[in-house]
């Protein structure tokens, strides 16, 4: 029986894991390297270990990463009293795993695979079961399942749905939602304001660097005043080939940046090309470093995505959260309320839910 099996046979048998919760195929299998799992623990050979790893903070997350430390950091003792299994016992499971890794690290050629560079999904990481909060993750080719039903058999959910339906899903509901007429306008409004911002930065860069050179000015002329009135000395000398040599380069700096630039007409057409970039949305969503940015920055505004069972009895419901929602749905609070699915139809919906003070809007798909 395979780890997954056995955990499913001991949640229906109501025996409690290890940690008073259910049995998942992972507190079986473990991981090798880190000496976790039942059949990587060491205590049942009569060892106990210790330093095995180390957590670090990652400042760029503020979470804590593991680090497997390498044989000669960890500790280890004698302790035959622990000891359950038998040496040769312990050796062919130890034999048994590294003969599976070798398998299931290589292709159908015999390649190692690449599991480094593996391509990153649209909603990769983002779903979740809306019935046990379990991740959505991918059962087979392109098609996602909740890992709770599947890893432990404690969730009742066993709908799936492939990448390409729920990818499809939420981006229609998006872009359906971003070329309303209140969310061109608003755009085109911020289209201008940025304009706005950035022309006053402009003229604020351009005076500072007026200042700037207007001081240097004032400092080459005291020290030209200078030794007019014979105060020549070595050290005035180098202090003049300095500024000199800063006001040429504020100089040609203010020269090659046009910050005093005249003010810049947004064209006639920009909510033709706005609806033009969102239609095209899903189409930019491909390889290359222009999909990959556009994948990045959706996937920053959205939390997660809950997917349930529809009631009807088909499909799935889908509600996605995240700051993107928070847009959507105050888009939608100001324009026409769509209705929800009527009873007994098989269509299902994508919610939108937003924080504090916004209506959640759900239309359907």
């Amino acid at each position: 029986m395979s780890p997954r099996a056995i955990a499913r046979l001991l949640n229906d048998e109501g025996v409690t894991g290890p940690t008073g919760g259910a049995w998942l195929d992972t507190t079986i299998r473990g991981q090798v390297a880190r000496g976790t799992g039942i059949l990587n623990n060491v205590n049942y050979v009569g060892v106990l270990s210790w330093g095995r790893c180390e957590f670090i903070k990652n400042p760029g997350t503020g979470k804590r990463v593991a680090r497997i430390n390498p044989q000669e950091k960890r500790e280890t003792v004698e302790i035959p009293e622990l000891r359950i299994v038998d040496d040769a016992l312990w050796n062919r499971v130890k034999t048994r795993q590294e003969a599976v890794a070798t398998e299931i690290g290589r292709d159908d050629q015999g390649n190692a695979l690449n599991r480094v560079h593996r391509r990153r999904f649209l909603l990769s990481g983002v779903l979740v079961c809306g019935i046990c909060g379990a991740g959505y993750t991918i059962m087979g080719k392109d098609r996602y399942g909740c890992a709770g039903h599947r890893n432990s058999g404690t969730c009742p959910n066993d709908r799936t749905i492939t990448r390409q339906a729920i990818e499809r899903r939420v981006l229609a509901g998006l872009k359906e939602r971003l070329l309303g007429a209140d969310v061109v306008a608003a755009f085109v409004e911020e289209m201008a304001a940025v304009q706005r911002r950035e022309q006053a930065e402009a003229r604020n860069r351009r005076g500072d660097q007026e200042r700037a050179l207007a001081g240097i000015d004032r400092k080459i002329a005291s020290i030209l005043k200078a030794v007019e009135d014979g105060m020549y000395s070595p050290s005035l000398k180098e202090r003049l080939s300095t500024l000199e040599a800063e006001r040429a380069a504020l100089a040609t700096e203010m020269d090659a940046v046009k910050t005093e630039a005249p003010e810049m007409l947004l064209p006639a057409n920009l909510p033709e090309l706005y609806r033009r970039k969102v239609a095209e949305l899903e189409s930019v969503l491909g390889d290359g470093d222009e999909g990959m940015a556009a994948m990045e920055m959706i996937r920053a505004m959205v939390d997660r995505v809950e997917l349930s069972p529809c009631p009807s009895g088909a499909g799935l419901e889908a509600q996605l959260y995240g700051d993107l929602a928070a847009i959507l749905a105050a888009c939608a609070e100001a324009g026409p309320k769509r209705q929800q699915p009527a009873s007994g139809e098989t269509g299902c919906q994508l919610s939108v839910v937003a924080g504090a003070g916004f209506e959640p809007a759900t239309f359907r798909l």
